[in-house]
């Protein structure tokens, strides 16, 4: 990231779906799942942010932590992150959206991850309208990443004042 509109978070927290996608047979998250996760993690520590994460904190579903730990352990850490970064799920992630409803009313910035030609829920829609919302709509995240970067960008120079005029 440069650092003409904002520097980068010092944390931040990365949601999406997870239980939904575990292969019921090995109980854990197949490369394919995990693949958004690894690189988004990969990219943003690369920057050196410190990234939370359930996914990678419970080993790919390999050490599933129970509801009353990881509830209280992923609101903890949404409340404490500088930044919040999702990828909502399509079908809807129900455990994403409460982490959406979290960090928004914990008044987080918001970087949502919209993967093209896929329909959100009204409320993912409408986010925008309660939050402090930046959206990164992609075909390959990957190729995707710089204007994920711009996106935290922009809704970091937002939340410090440091904005340009358009």
């Amino acid at each position: 990231m440069t650092t003409d509109l904002a520097a980068p978070p010092r944390t931040l927290f990365l949601a999406g779906p997870f239980i939904q996608l575990l292969d019921p047979e090995t109980g854990e998250m197949p490369p394919g799942a995990r693949e958004p996760f690894d690189l988004l993690i990969k990219h943003f520590e690369s920057q050196g942010v410190a990234v939370h994460n359930a996914h990678r904190r419970e080993a790919w579903g390999a050490e599933l932590m129970r509801p009353e730990q990881c509830t209280a352990l992923d609101q903890e850490e949404i409340r404490k992150a500088e930044l919040f970064v999702a990828l909502p799920g399509s079908p809807a992630s129900p455990g994403t959206h409460i982490e959406i409803g979290w960090a928004s009313a914990f008044g987080k910035p918001i970087v949502l991850l919209l993967e093209r030609g896929r329909e959100y829920t009204f409320l993912v829609q409408g986010l925008h309208t309660v939050a402090e919302v930046e959206e990164v709509v992609y075909t390959d995240l990957a190729a995707s990443l710089p204007a994920v970067d711009r996106a935290v960008q922009r809704v970091l120079a937002r939340r410090r004042g440091t904005a340009r005029p358009a």
